[in-house]
């Protein structure tokens, strides 16, 4: 499955199928969540929460490849990401983009 953040794809043309997404929603265990709380008090990066993104947004692009599968698509063009807190240390993250089958 080819995945772009383009509207097209160079040397294809394509045939859109519609719209695909996948989205998840993490957290972390209350104990990671304490010791990312005691970091925010002397500053850097918060390890714990960059590595929940990263697996979210993962799973959030695999879910939406799933989808164009199931439509039958060769490639997702557009390929966007949304994130948004739904509570204190746990985040929504949705993947979504136009599936496209080559012509």
């Amino acid at each position: 499955m080819i995945l772009v953040n383009t509207d097209y794809i160079s040397g294809k043309e394509l045939e859109m199928l519609g719209l695909v997404k996948g989205s998840t929603i993490q957290s972390k265990n209350l104990g990671k969540d304490i010791t990312q709380s005691f970091k925010t008090l002397v500053g850097g990066e918060l390890k714990a929460y960059t590595e929940m993104m990263n697996e979210a947004r993962a799973l959030a692009t695999k879910r939406m490849v799933l989808d164009a599968e199931a439509l039958g698509a060769d490639a997702v063009v557009n390929v966007r990401y949304a994130s948004a807190a739904v509570m204190q240390g746990a985040a929504e993250v949705m993947a979504y983009g136009t599936a496209v089958k080559f012509k």
